[in-house]
């Protein structure tokens, strides 16, 4: 049942409209869309092939962007194309600098934002980084000494590639607990001579070597090849970064916006030359007089784990000091912003996330969404874009007052060629929802002007480029992301509770390599646990960011016992997961924080230990003494009184959480909507919702915070409109909400009422759909190959179904046109024009006038002000997807993989790939046309 039919099944709900106390204000700049700034846009990583660029290819990319509605462009250079490398430009030379110079002028004309990548591909490094400044491994070799024997042997890495470039650091002789120091016996010409002592057993000697990766960036462009930068070294940071400092002050060229880091993957760069003694500062112990615990993967007993956690700690600090708040100083220096995806990283990743001007996380895969009509698209990866992973850059930002969270977006969303818009839409509704409100699509590979069809590609990229066909509609979704971003970065973020992200019981209690990432991909592995808890916060109606140890410390309690962040943030209470491990200073400030008023909620089970070796005895001596302070956890949920505040204890997730007293959203709750809120500038709130599973909604919802007036906003469309609504039984705002799977709106609730608006219209059908179903005409006007003539059908079917010479391999446009009779449009309020299943989007046209363009689920659109009485004409043009001219291009062995290092590959992994083993896909309108008469009511 359609929602038209269920509004004529249940007849129009009865509607009492809320009448404020005080005269309404005329404020028609507060009821009206958000302007949208250039940062509300979409932006694009721009992959630059080779870095063969010139400026009329340049030129044309840019005023493309800028046409169809993108926002900026953030360039980042990688491998070239086959045959090319006449015009290959060698990155941060004077002729690159003088491309980039000429993309920042054209980007100021037209009104986009430059930003460019520190580096080529991914991670940092290149030409200028020696073995030197390069990143680091440990290396341990290892012998075996009975007792009263001497040895006498070269020590060196057995690695011919690590002997000239490892530094030894330390060798350690191990008999059980017996530990020795024997360094100053190795002579200097690299033989040790050391006599192990008499007793029992054989002595092990180890060798502890700083070593190379050498790992080299990946996806390099000309002149930006090399080994990777060490990040735990400043002075190798500096002498990466004043390569970009030369090159800009030689050149003139003006500074970018903002520059970028990719994620953090540097592969086994688990070590620093001054590891041990960084160590020793940090902890107190030597960590290389427990060689053999720490080495031993295959153990993770309690002294392992406090080894293993100090030294994760350590790497953390290193990082942080040595590479992110480096890199932004020289950002600033310069008078630019950084923005970094800190996921990866060896290190808590909200404390990276928050010290830098944009936090930026990354979706990658596909998610299964159950709505109705959304072709799922496979094979394909689950996506990585849970709220869990992608809160750790919106919370950092949360806390500590920064407007934006970026986010790559749609990495590898579907096989390549076989991305529609409307698949992009339930993803970015998704990422909204985690507090993403700065999309950067990935990607848009750089063509030149003119380039053979299917243009320059990356092998990771939904292609969100002029040489891709979803190009022909992709302004829709980018007004549509525009509109709602603009929501988005407006006011400050209203989540309900904090989440203590228990890194110290992470660290402690993961076994294995010592040298832990938080890997996107690995998320589940590292933090299942994490991922439950948001997943029942969620469930239960509430949202939540995370808060880490330092953090803490950063956010303050209100007379009214809510807690405070930086830049307006405020949360009802904080949540410590289950975690057995925990500082006593991280426990002592959650009792000072309730002491002075907050509510303060342990799940599942109190704290009882402390992390690592350092002071154990002290630090437990003092966690004992702060515990017992607290309340025990019982069958129940429990609220005890602790100075001002309250200390709730409660065996699972949703008896605390009621005990709060903090209200769900029954939107969430009790609707299944997918949202987000936030504060406004008039003091009530703005929602962005989106209904991403298959339960249609069409009735009141309430609202958790009480509101006079509440306007919808809808972003696909961008009709707005104050609306219906009232007061339950028990006070409470609701609103009358109509929502198709798929569909999402936007929401402004203000506390007193308003006026200068429009109503919004609720719509309910007036009768039976009509199906259009006779007499239409198909013709290609736009299309490779090019396809001739006009073809008469009353059945609308996928394009491999007509019978035309090349019409299943086409790429293109084609154009449905049809008269059909309405004697009297004006007997209904409107008319819904409803596509079914288009492949993939449609641009309308009534009576010769652009009716707009559908190209998300649901495939619908309003026409009845161009509907005249009589006859009228439709015309749709439908533009459909690359899959079928690639595959037929493989199958007929066109060269078209021209690109270098990683090609065009599967997203499955697959070994053996060709395209031309694809069955031809749906292509134009595959089902029925109807027209469907409407009511609306305000």
């Amino acid at each position: 049942m359609n929602r038209f039919q269920s509004l004529l099944a249940i007849g129009m709900l009865a509607v009492t409209a809320s009448q404020a106390s005080t005269p309404a204000k005329n404020d028609t700049k507060a009821t009206d869309w958000y302007p949208v700034t250039v940062e509300n846009r979409p932006f694009v990583r721009w992959w630059w092939l080779g870095s063969a660029v010139d400026p009329e290819g340049l030129t044309f990319n840019i005023e493309e962007f800028a046409k169809k509605g993108l926002g900026g462009v953030e360039i980042t250079p990688i491998y070239g194309v086959k045959g090319n490398e006449a015009n290959d430009i060698s990155y941060l030379s004077p002729k690159w600098m003088e491309m980039l110079g000429h993309t920042i002028a054209e980007g100021n004309r037209l009104g986009l934002q430059i930003d460019m990548n520190n580096g080529t591909g991914w991670p940092f490094g290149g030409p200028e980084v020696t073995t030197d400044y390069s990143a680091r491994k440990r290396v341990v070799e290892s012998w075996t000494v009975a007792p009263g024997k001497k040895i006498t042997d070269r020590i060196a890495p057995k690695d011919a590639k690590q002997r000239p470039v490892a530094t030894l650091q330390a060798i350690i002789a191990c008999n059980g607990d017996k530990r020795l120091d024997i360094t100053s016996k190795l002579r200097k010409d690299s033989i040790l001579s050391w006599k192990a002592p008499k007793g029992n057993g054989d002595w092990t000697v180890y060798a502890l070597f700083s070593g190379r990766t050498f790992q080299k960036v990946k996806r390099a462009a000309p002149g930006g090849e090399g080994l990777v930068v060490n990040h735990y070294d400043s002075t190798a940071i500096n002498h990466y970064l004043d390569r970009f400092d030369r090159a800009f002050k030689s050149s003139g060229c003006p500074i970018p916006d903002t520059f970028f880091n990719d994620s953090y993957e540097v592969y086994g760069s688990d070590w620093a030359d001054n590891m041990l003694d960084e160590f020793y500062s940090d902890h107190g112990y030597r960590l290389e007089m427990y060689l053999p615990e720490f080495l031993d993967n295959k153990n993770h007993d309690d002294l392992r784990s406090r080894l293993v956690r100090d030294y994760r700690a350590t790497l953390a600090r290193m990082l942080r000091d040595n590479f992110t708040e480096v890199w932004m100083a020289r950002a600033h220096r310069n008078g630019a912003r950084i923005r970094n995806q800190s996921h990866g990283s060896p290190a808590n990743i909200i404390d990276l996330y928050a010290a830098v001007d944009i936090p930026e996380c990354e979706s990658f895969g596909q998610t299964d969404f159950s709505i109705p009509g959304l072709n799922q698209d496979g094979p394909t990866r689950p996506s990585d874009a849970d709220p869990a992973v992608l809160k750790f850059a919106s919370s950092a930002a949360h806390l500590t007052g920064k407007r934006l969270t970026s986010a790559e977006t749609l990495t590898w969303l579907t096989e390549h060629f076989r991305t529609s818009l409307s698949r992009c839409k339930p993803e970015l509704d998704q990422m909204f929802c985690s507090g993403v409100n700065h999309v950067y699509f990935h990607g848009a590979p750089y063509s030149p002007k003119g380039a053979k069809f299917p243009g320059w590609m990356f092998y990771a990229s939904i292609n969100m480029s002029p040489t891709n066909s979803i190009w022909q509609d992709a302004d829709s979704l980018f007004g549509y992301v525009a509109r709602c971003q603009s929501f988005l970065s407006a006011g400050v973020p209203d989540n309900d509770f904090l989440l203590y992200f228990p890194i110290e019981e992470i660290w402690q209690r993961q076994g294995g390599n010592p040298y832990l990432m938080f890997d996107i991909h690995k998320m589940h592995q590292r933090m299942p646990d994490i991922k439950r808890a948001i997943a029942e916060i969620i469930k239960a109606g509430y949202d939540a960011d995370y808060i880490s140890d330092e953090l803490l410390n950063a956010i303050e309690v209100s007379a009214d016992g809510r807690i405070k962040a930086k830049g307006g943030a405020n949360y009802g209470a904080i949540i410590v997961p289950p975690a057995r491990f925990i500082q006593p200073a991280t426990l002592n400030r959650l009792l000072t924080l309730a002491k002075e008023g907050a509510s303060v909620l342990f799940i599942g089970c109190l704290p009882s230990d402390v992390p690592g070796l350092s002071k154990m005895q002290e630090r437990r001596d003092s966690l004992k003494r702060l515990t017992a302070e607290l309340p025990s956890i019982t069958g129940k949920a429990t609220a005890t009184s602790y100075g001002k505040g309250r200390i709730i204890t409660a065996p699972d997730f949703s008896g605390a959480l009621l005990l709060t007293g903090i209200k769900p959203e029954s939107m969430r709750l009790d609707n299944g909507l997918s949202m987000i809120r936030r504060r406004n500038e008039s003091g009530g709130h703005n929602y962005f919702i989106s209904l991403l599973e298959n339960r249609p909604l069409d009735g009141w919802v309430t609202l958790t915070n009480p509101a006079t007036a509440v306007e919808i906003f809808d972003p696909v469309s961008g009709r707005r409109g104050l609306a219906q609504t009232r007061k339950s039984a028990s006070g409470e705002t609701q609103l009358r909400l109509q929502l198709e799977p798929g569909e999402s709106l936007l929401l402004k609730s203000f506390p007193t009422a308003v006026s200068g608006a429009p109503q919004w219209a609720y719509v309910e059908a007036k009768g039976q759909p009509m199906t259009i179903d006779k007499g239409w005409s198909v013709s290609f006007p736009k299309t490779e190959p090019a396809i001739p003539g006009t073809f008469a059908t009353d059945t609308l079917t996928q394009w491999c179904n007509i019978p035309v010479a090349d019409a299943a391999v086409c790429l293109g446009t084609g154009r449905y046109t049809v008269e059909f009779v309405i004697e009297n449009p004006s007997i209904a309020d409107d008319w819904l024009l409803d596509l079914g299943d288009v492949r993939e989007s449609a641009d309308i046209r009534v009576n010769g006038q652009p009716a707009g363009k559908v190209w998300s689920v649901p495939f619908t659109l309003r026409i009845g002000h161009l509907l005249r009485p009589g006859v009228n004409t439709l015309e749709i043009d439908v533009t459909n997807l690359q899959a079928n001219r690639i595959a037929d291009y493989e199958r007929r062995g066109v060269n078209w993989r021209i690109f270098k290092d990683a090609n065009i590959a599967s997203v499955t992994n697959a070994k053996k790939f060709s395209f031309g083993e694809w069955p031809a896909i749906p292509s134009g309108l595959n089902s029925k046309v109807t027209l469907t008469p409407l009511t609306l009511s305000k």
